[in-house]
């Protein structure tokens, strides 16, 4: 196979999601011998093929990463070694990094594909979310300037794939809600079960601190900003033109007395505190036969996104949720009464990485 017939892959970010996902390399390089692992970089060590001759192990990528002389570079630099590429080339951005995604836009007007599940390339600015799109339009395809972000909204649920499916074959959007995070479900679940009781609430976001489902300072959680962000990008694919999470109401469930406290020990320490207004929020609900969630929703036809807790009957999908799953509704003129509905786990390092493999297939494919 000759160099211009290979697909090159970069990968900046080698946590959670990103170890994840060169694990699931290992698998595909088997099905898809013609990819090449050309670089691995994380934000103190970087390991690259500097005459693209060999692909990079990802079986042994951890120990070769940390064997590492070569000088770490950014991300200009990783662009011009990009350029040099004798072949097609994706760079798969495994980061939470708003500088990475803010450089979206200069490799794909250079024709290297782009597969991410970074919320904040497609929830910043409005502005960035044009930019980017605008790139990949101009791009000189079919070489490459894709761009592919499953995993940004629940983790490997098929949520924009079906969204943009759904547009693109003529359906009207009316309605879009669901619950949006694992950590606030997990949180709810528990707190306000549809049989009654729960425990309070400072013990439920103990356990889910404990259980490895919040962030270690869990008002990154409960500030409702990753839900915000999840729904600007479903809001934007729908045809609204969201500028940010700052253009519509979005819930905190951080006590203001406790937002300024320096740190999340000191946090947890004092919730405790205010477990009574979160207990009246449950009570008052059981009063109407109803449970209390946190869920994100977006009238398309009224222009208005919002982000909070609400109350449903037990009866209804969002309240019998289980665990930390997600659930997603879909009402469009096209399904009428019974929305189209996408539920499952919607975090989780192994299940986001399974979303960008699978936006990667997509590229290749349509590279091929």
């Amino acid at each position: 196979m000759t160099s211009s017939e290979r697909v090159y892959i970069a990968v900046i970010g080698v946590g959670g999601v990103g170890s994840h996902f060169l694990s699931q390399l290992t698998h595909l390089t088997t099905q898809h011998p013609y990819l090449s692992l050309i670089l691995i970089s994380r934000s103190t060590k970087c390991l690259f093929v500097e005459d693209f001759s060999h692909s990079l192990n990802p079986k042994t990528w951890s120990h070769d990463l940390a064997a590492s002389t070569q000088p770490v570079l950014g991300l200009q630099s990783i662009l011009e070694y990009l350029l040099n590429v004798p072949g097609k080339c994706i760079l798969v951005d495994n980061t939470s990094n708003q500088d990475v995604a803010n450089s979206y836009p200069s490799f794909l007007r250079k024709g290297i594909s782009i597969v991410t599940p970074n919320k904040k390339a497609f929830s910043g600015p409005y502005s960035l979310w044009q930019d980017i799109f605008s790139a990949a339009h101009t791009a000189p395809n079919p070489t490459g300037g894709l761009i592919y972000h499953e995993s940004s909204v629940g983790a490997g649920l098929p949520i924009i794939s079906t969204l943009k499916d759904l547009v693109e074959t003529g359906d009207e959007i009316l309605k879009i809600e669901g619950v949006f995070s694992g950590t606030m479900s997990f949180l709810f679940n528990n707190f306000a079960p549809v049989e009654g009781q729960g425990g309070k609430w400072s013990e439920e976001v103990q356990k889910a601190k404990a259980a490895g489902y919040t962030e270690p300072d869990p008002r990154d959680d409960l500030n409702g900003v990753d839900v915000a962000r999840k729904l600007v990008i479903l809001a934007r694919l729908a045809g609204l033109k969201i500028e940010s999470t700052a253009s519509f109401p979005v819930q905190s469930l951080i006590p203001k007395e406790l937002e300024s406290v320096e740190s999340g020990d000191e946090f947890m320490a004092r919730l405790g505190e205010f477990d009574g207004k979160m207990t009246r929020v449950k009570t008052e609900a059981e009063r109407e036969g109803k449970v209390v969630r946190f869920v994100g929703s977006i009238d398309v036809e009224a222009g208005k996104v919002k982000v909070g807790m609400e109350r449903f009957e037990r009866s209804h999908p969002i309240a019998a949720l289980k665990g930390s799953d997600n659930i997603i509704s879909f009402y469009t003129k096209r399904y009428g009464n019974n929305p189209l509905i996408i539920q499952g786990a919607g975090a989780g390092g192994e299940v986001t990485a399974m979303g960008v493999s699978g936006d990667l297939i997509k590229v290749i494919q349509r590279l091929s």
